[in-house]
């Protein structure tokens, strides 16, 4: 049985996916399972021990070459397309439900090509590329348990057991041991790592109000602090260090997506914003105090139970917007909330 899983991007709703995939794998032991990912996600998949193939679509590349390279990007799309097509799907699962998958769904050769039917949020009319459109589900139902929804096809129940097994190897362990020494664990304490970006200038919390709980970890608990981000964060971040009195390890753009996933499995707590790292981190079972704003933590927010999620609550969150004059929501989220938060999750470090 050859089965396509078609979920481009971004982190978050991969690392969402992930437990259909390995509910997939337990109902079809024998199947040859593949996964179409956009370029920036596909680490969290290449090496996947459920997977058998991994095609990678580099679009953003493409669209940034495509002025001053024409030949070389056409030669690769057409590559590109060979891949897509070489096999016959039995199964073609559309996660993504926007219209630059349906497009790939349409593309690709399969029987079944299965995804939610009209009615859901921000589709792009994905749906028309579809012959076995699921039945719309509400939106307020979390991602995760959506996509193990959309198997119902297939026979396998949305009360799968989750499990994610992100595919970090040996090394990236050894290198987040190596890191996590270095900032301090070696003394006996745990480590806190902070990650204070985010896409949406409305899920940024202030950079003092960082730079003020990173100083209380370290001295109310002893606990080094170390920040994660990627390369385009490394600035700001650096403007929160500036803020402390104490010492911190900026670590923006200096990890994978698999080393970061073996960095949060050896912290004691990751506070952070509404981002993937937060779903990177949730996945690997560490401690997580997740800060939301104008997102739904009910939609989107850490899956399970070893979190704790801290929101704002004026009359318009959610609202989903991108930039806001006030962004009273995150206001609203004080350092005292967010140590009282940590407290909670770390008693036996604490």
């Amino acid at each position: 049985m050859e089965i396509l899983i078609v979920k481009l991007s971004a982190i978050g709703d991969v690392v969402h996916t992930l437990p259909a995939l390995n509910a997939i794998r337990r109902h079809y032991p024998d199947a040859r399972i593949t996964w179409l990912i956009e370029e920036a996600a596909a680490p969290l998949v290449v090496g996947h021990e459920a997977l058998d193939r991994v095609i990678v679509s580099r679009r953003r590349t493409w669209m940034k070459r495509i002025a001053s390279s024409p030949g070389a990007v056409l030669a690769e799309v057409r590559d590109f397309l060979r891949q897509l097509r070489d096999t016959e799907y039995d199964v073609i699962l559309d996660f993504q439900g926007l219209l630059k998958s349906g497009i790939l769904v349409a593309l690709a050769r399969g029987r079944r090509k299965i995804g939610f039917g009209r009615g859901m949020q921000h589709q792009e009319c994905s749906y028309i590329f579809l012959n076995e459109p699921v039945p719309a589900v509400d939106m307020e139902i979390h991602a995760l348990v959506r996509y193990l929804k959309m198997l119902e096809p297939l026979g396998i129940s949305e009360n799968e057991e989750i499990s994610y097994n992100i595919p970090v190897s040996e090394s990236d362990r050894q290198w987040a041991s190596r890191v996590l020494e270095d900032a301090g664990r070696g003394k006996g304490t745990g480590v806190a790592a902070l990650n204070p970006a985010a896409k949406w200038e409305t899920k940024l919390w202030l950079p003092e109000r960082f730079a003020a709980l990173a100083d209380a970890i370290t001295d109310r608990y002893g606990m080094p602090v170390l920040f994660t981000g990627g390369s385009e964060d490394r600035s700001d971040i650096d403007k929160i260090t500036s803020l402390m009195k104490n010492s911190a390890v900026n670590l923006a753009g200096k990890t994978s997506l698999t080393r970061l996933a073996a960095l949060y499995e050896g912290v004691a707590v990751v506070v952070t914003t509404d981002t993937g790292p937060m779903h990177i981190a949730a996945a690997v079972n560490a401690p997580v105090v997740a800060l939301f704003g104008p997102t739904a933590p009910w939609r989107t927010g850490p899956f399970g139970n070893n979190n704790r999620v801290l929101r704002g609550m004026p009359d318009c969150s959610p609202c989903f917007k991108r930039s806001c004059d006030t962004v009273e929501c995150m206001a609203q989220i004080g350092v005292d909330d967010v140590l009282g938060a940590v407290e909670e999750l770390c008693p036996g470090i604490i």
